[in-house]
């Protein structure tokens, strides 16, 4: 898909990785939606990245049928769907409150899959268009004390796999992106910072760098770091193994 010209919507555009990728998308020539609660602070990123601002707290419920119908509203249609917005969650699942399952499912789960259909039918219409989801390598491997995160991502990973194929050939493409550590406000808004070493967090700049090839290259599912795609694999075919590592190593 070529983007310059295109209409993108961005949630969670406010900060982290969607307002990277924002910026990166209006640097490709598109014409860019954003959406997020502060208002603010969206109405900064949308001057910046000239584009328009579109505040919503896809918390509520239906939020993500709103937000799709006044995109089409603002920009006509939408041809680029950027599903960036997401909330994690730490600590043990022995621990975790009704409410906490609520916000993480709306937010991770609900709300891009609401977006995604209720935009669907006019990219398949136009036979254009092209969906990305942001994953984590936790969706992919799992991770202790962070369960039900792990398991959102999980969620939306399968739902871009099983999306892609549905889609085929309609001339409407899905992609997922599947980073590890991002230097984000993420890891203190979950409520625990992020103390490893290694790896290192990335910039939000190479998870945007990411998307905008992803859309251009029509690319399945992008790991950032590219390394982190071994860890998927050696989890598939010796998940043994990969137990044992991953109970050394943490």
């Amino acid at each position: 898909m070529q983007l310059s010209e295109s209409v993108c919507l961005v949630t969670g555009a406010t900060s982290g990785i969607g307002r990277a990728t924002a910026i990166a998308l209006g640097a490709a020539g598109a014409e860019v939606l954003v959406s997020g609660r502060d208002v603010t602070a969206l109405d900064a990123i949308a001057a910046e990245a000239n584009g328009r601002a579109l505040p919503c707290d896809l918390a509520e419920p239906g939020a993500g049928g709103r937000l799709a119908a006044e995109a089409i509203a603002a920009g006509g249609r939408v041809d680029v769907l950027v599903n960036c917005a997401g909330v994690g969650q730490f600590g043990p699942a022995a621990a975790l409150t009704p409410q906490d399952v609520e916000r993480v499912l709306r937010i991770n789960v609900s709300a891009p899959i609401d977006l995604t259909s209720a935009l669907l039918p006019g990219m398949l219409a136009r036979r254009h268009g092209h969906v990305v989801n942001l994953g984590s390598i936790l969706g992919r491997v799992g991770h202790r004390r962070e369960a039900l995160y792990a398991a959102s991502k999980a969620a939306i990973a399968i739902f871009s796999d099983s999306l892609r194929e549905e889609l085929r050939g309609t001339g409407v493409s899905v992609s997922v992106i599947s980073p590890g550590a991002v230097d984000t406000p993420f890891f203190a808004r979950r409520g625990a910072p992020y103390d490893r070493r290694f790896p290192a967090p990335v910039e939000p700049e190479r998870i945007a760098a990411a998307i905008v090839a992803a859309v251009g290259r029509d690319r399945a599912e992008t790991f950032v770091p590219s390394w982190l795609s071994v860890a998927v694999r050696v989890r598939k075919v010796a998940p043994n193994l990969y137990r044992a590592l991953a109970g050394l190593f943490g």
